[in-house]
C-alpha cells in the first residue's frame, strides 16, 4: 500500500478549497489534514499539521502567498509547497520560484498534473507546468549571458534526470550511483548553474540549452 500524502490547502476561496478536498479526495493515497483562507492562518495551521505538500494560492489576505512561502521555508527549509494560482505573469512565477516553490501550477491545469505534482514533490522533485516553464525560461532569459563554469558529463546527467522530476533515491538507481554522491552533484550543479534550488536549476539549464524539458 503506498504511503499516504499529507495535504494542506491555502487559499482565500472557501469554495476553491472545498472543490480541491473532493478532487483530491479521489485519490486513495491523498488526505487533506487543513484549510486556511489567509497567510497568517496558514503558516499556524501549517505548523501545528505538519503536512507533506502545501498548496499554496498567490493572492491571499493579510499575508501573499509568496511571502507566505517566505515563512513556511525560513521555519522549516524543507517544507514542500507547490503554488497553485490563477495568475501566470512572469513576475509571480519568478518570485514564487525565487522563494523556494518547488511546483507551479495554474488552476485551469487537468486534475492528472496537479495529482502528478502533488506526487513528485512529496518525493523531493520539482515540477513547473510547460506553460509556466517557458514563461519563467522567458523571464529569466537576458542577454549577455554571464559564464558558466563547465558541468561534467555526470552533473549533465543528473539535471536531466532532475527535469524528469525524478529524487535523489530514483537518480542514484537508474544512474547506478550511491543517493550520496547524487547529492553531491545537484549541491555542484546548484553552485555552478548560480541557482538557488532544483526548479531554478532545470529552467536555466533548459533556456541554455544544456537539458531538455521533454527528457529527449
Amino acid at each position: 500500500m503506498s504511503e499516504t500524502i499529507r495535504i494542506f490547502l491555502a487559499d482565500d476561496h472557501p469554495v476553491v478549497r472545498d472543490g480541491l478536498e473532493a478532487i483530491l479526495s479521489t485519490q486513495p493515497d491523498f488526505e487533506v489534514v487543513g484549510q486556511a483562507g489567509n497567510g497568517r492562518s496558514t503558516i499556524e495551521q501549517v505548523a501545528e499539521t505538519k503536512p507533506d505538500v502545501v498548496l499554496l494560492d498567490i493572492e491571499m489576505p493579510e499575508m501573499d502567498g509568496v511571502e507566505t512561502l517566505r515563512r513556511l521555508r525560513a521555519a522549516n527549509p524543507k517544507e514542500r509547497v507547490i503554488m497553485f494560482t490563477a495568475f501566470d505573469t512572469d513576475e509571480r512565477i519568478v518570485t514564487a520560484v525565487q522563494a523556494g516553490a518547488q511546483g507551479y501550477l495554474l488552476k485551469g491545469a487537468p486534475r492528472s498534473e496537479l495529482f502528478n505534482a502533488i506526487r513528485v514533490v512529496h518525493e523531493g522533485g520539482s515540477l513547473l507546468q510547460p506553460i509556466v516553464a517557458h514563461k519563467l525560461m522567458q523571464r529569466v532569459a537576458q542577454p549577455p549571458e554571464p559564464p558558466l563554469e563547465q558541468l561534467t558529463p555526470r552533473e549533465l546527467e543528473v539535471l536531466q534526470e532532475l527535469a524528469l522530476g525524478l529524487q535523489n533515491k530514483e537518480i542514484a538507481a537508474k544512474l547506478v550511483i550511491s543517493e550520496r554522491t547524487v547529492k553531491f552533484h545537484v549541491s555542484a550543479i546548484l553552485s555552478k548553474l548560480n541557482v538557488g534550488n532544483r526548479t531554478e536549476a532545470v529552467t536555466v539549464a533548459a533556456q541554455r540549452g544544456l537539458i531538455s524539458l521533454d527528457g529527449r
